[in-house]
């Protein structure tokens, strides 16, 4: 898997914290998501005060829709994120290139009927459930941890604000 050949999507359902949508689309902007989906009324209601201090809900399509399966990209593999019995845990699944990650709501869990078109559901090995801008984060850096992707200073020195220029 090349990462400039790799497509990633995102699809929240019913997120509603905007705290947690804005560490989303940070992170959707440093893993090279191109888009961000999400269902229900909380974010649409609250999303002026979010804290995307990288602004990259200017950058990444965010949008409201009403069902995240109208939604799916072209030629894309669903993955949903959940602690649900009979998932694979996160270290032993292979990512797809095209890629649509579906992640629950805060305070509750996927619809069984949301599991059911699904292409593959994956959990992350934990002792207690996680935050869900932290788990996309888990997920979209196992993604580019296992792919083929630009290595060393070159990328460093990209990735990094103005106020670090440290070298070891």
């Amino acid at each position: 898997m090349h990462l400039n050949k790799q497509t990633a999507s995102l699809g929240l359902i019913n997120p509603k914290n905007p705290v947690n949508v804005a560490s989303i689309l940070r992170a959707a902007g440093c893993y090279g998501v191109s888009s961000v989906f999400y269902t229900g009324q909380r974010y649409r209601l609250a999303k002026e005060f979010n804290a995307d201090t990288k602004a990259f809900h200017k950058i990444i399509p965010t949008v409201g829709v009403d069902n995240l399966q109208d939604v799916v990209p072209k030629g894309a593999e669903v993955v949903c994120i959940e602690l649900v019995e009979g998932a694979v845990p996160l270290p032993h699944f292979e990512h797809p290139e095209n890629a649509f990650y579906i992640f629950g709501p805060e305070d509750g869990s996927v619809s069984s009927d949301v599991l059911s078109w699904c292409d593959h559901v994956v959990y992350i090995p934990t002792f207690s459930c996680m935050n869900l801008a932290a788990t996309a984060n888990v997920v979209l850096y196992d993604r580019m941890s296992k792919s083929e992707f630009v290595r060393g200073d070159a990328l460093i020195r990209s990735s990094r604000d103005t106020n670090n220029s440290t070298k070891v």
